[in-house]
Parts: C-alpha cells; sequence; structure tokens
C-alpha cells in the first residue's frame, strides 16, 4: 500500500463545477493542475467508498496523485476533500469493472469512462485561460527592449547628426525606429488581449451573497414540502452553479446578481 495522503490540503485558486449527464462534477485548480473528488464521483456512479479507496491506496502510481483540497460544497463552507489529479482519472475510471456496478448504472459508468475525463479535461482549459497569469510579463519585456531600440535609434540620429552625413545615416536609423515602432504595435495589441483575458468581474457583495443563500434555501424548503427523496438544497446549488458559470455562489459577478434572483424567483413562481 502507498504512503498515506499528505495531511496539508492544498487550496486551490479556482473551482469550476461542470454539468456531465446531469451530475454537477466540481473540478478544483491548484497551481496548474486540475483535481476532482473521488468520493462524489464514486457516488454518481454507485460505488461503494471505501472499496474504491482501499483500490486507490493500493495502487502506487494513483495513489502518490491523491491529495486533499479545500473545496467549497454546496452551503458556502470549505471542507478537506479526497481528490485525484485530472490525468489520472481515467486510470481510476477504467479500473471499475462494469460487473461491480449495478445494472442500471452501466451505461452511465461507460460514459463517464468514454467521456468524463475530456469534458472536465475541457473545463480545465477553459479555467486556465481565464486565470491570471504571468504571460504578459515575458511580453513587457519584449516591448521593452523595442522601445530601447527605439530609443537607441534616436540617439543615433542625434549622434551621427554631429559629425556630417546625416541624410544616408538618418535614413537607416528612421527605417529601424518605424520596424521598432511596427513591433512596439503588434507588442501593444498583444499585451491589451493578455490584460482582457486577465481581468476579472468583481463578484457580488456579501450582503449579495447572504440574500442569493437566504432564497436558495426558502425554494429548497418549498421543495423539500413537495419532494423528500433528495437534498434540494444542493441540486438547486448544482443548477445555479451551471447556469451561471461558477464553482461558489459567491464568485457570482455583480452583474449577474438580478439574473440569479430572477431565476429564483421564477422557479419558486413555478412551484405554486
Amino acid at each position: 500500500m502507498a504512503d498515506d495522503v499528505p495531511d496539508i490540503a492544498l487550496i486551490p485558486r479556482a473551482e469550476r463545477a461542470v454539468a456531465f449527464y446531469g451530475d454537477a462534477i466540481p473540478v478544483a485548480i491548484v497551481g496548474d493542475e486540475a483535481f476532482v473528488p473521488l468520493r462524489q464521483i464514486a457516488d454518481f456512479l454507485g460505488l461503494n467508498w471505501s472499496g474504491q479507496y482501499l483500490r486507490v491506496q493500493r495502487h502506487e502510481i494513483l495513489a502518490r496523485h491523491l491529495r486533499k483540497v479545500a473545496m467549497t460544497a454546496a452551503d458556502g463552507k470549505q471542507y478537506e476533500t479526497l481528490c485525484l489529479a485530472l490525468e489520472y482519472l481515467p486510470g481510476w475510471l477504467f479500473g471499475v469493472t462494469t460487473s461491480r456496478v449495478r445494472e442500471d448504472l452501466r451505461d452511465k459508468l461507460n460514459r463517464y469512462q468514454e467521456e468524463c475525463f475530456r469534458v472536465l479535461w475541457r473545463a480545465f482549459q477553459a479555467e486556465v485561460q481565464q486565470a491570471p497569469t504571468t504571460a504578459s510579463a515575458p511580453l513587457e519585456h519584449v516591448r521593452g527592449l523595442a522601445l530601447a531600440i527605439a530609443s537607441l535609434a534616436e540617439q543615433q540620429i542625434a549622434l551621427e547628426g554631429r559629425f556630417g552625413d546625416v541624410d544616408e545615416k538618418a535614413s537607416t536609423a528612421l527605417m529601424r525606429i518605424d520596424r521598432a515602432a511596427q513591433v512596439v504595435g503588434v507588442l501593444e495589441r498583444r499585451l491589451s488581449i493578455v490584460e482582457q483575458r486577465t481581468t476579472f468581474p468583481s463578484s457580488i457583495t456579501d450582503e449579495q451573497a447572504a440574500e442569493i443563500s437566504s432564497q436558495v434555501k426558502a425554494l429548497a424548503q418549498l421543495l423539500g414540502e413537495q419532494d423528500t427523496s433528495k437534498n434540494h438544497y444542493q441540486s438547486i446549488f448544482a443548477e445555479l452553479y451551471r447556469r451561471f458559470g461558477v464553482s461558489s455562489y459567491k464568485l457570482i459577478r455583480k452583474e449577474q446578481y438580478t439574473s440569479v434572483l430572477t431565476f429564483l424567483d421564477e422557479w419558486r413562481a413555478s412551484l405554486a
């Protein structure tokens, strides 16, 4: 059996709930690596978690990539969750034999084995592209070099102008300035694109988050009066995260706030 999972929980820089055939699968981004909660996926597939955990622990490779991650639950709080690095998810999924799954869940297992990794990986890539990046740093460096070239060219004009034969040499220097200016222009456009990608819209205030939580609780209670077979509180949040593309209601953008309340109001009105 491999060594125990490290005690210190990883803190994700971002989380995303990915809708997959009716299941809301959380993905946590830690640095440039994605992690998925194994127990939740096991529950979705109707698998015995204790047996699956022992199977992962016995597998030397999978066990090395098992980590505790502080993930946000439906109640908005963070809990230490046992997660597997996304790139090793297929290794675990393909180790689940169809005979170990209830007959009514076998088609679902096949879908998970065939498509789950691809769908989650796509969501992970989208999160990486949206996340803050240091990509602008090398661009800033190149931009600085281009500006330095332009500055040197200008100095060359001034210096060579003192010693005659200015026209020919100045023409060469001006060509260098023009080329440098073109480089700077291209770099400035690229920097602008990077800035647009790395600028995050502001999230709702704590008061607005509390109002959404209160509305969800009221809706869950109403649904619970009509159907006591499941956790409506969690399912409402899962639908909210899927619809508005967030992993926590506290990450809802300010411009989405009114739409979220309208969505919850319409849901509640449909139950009347």
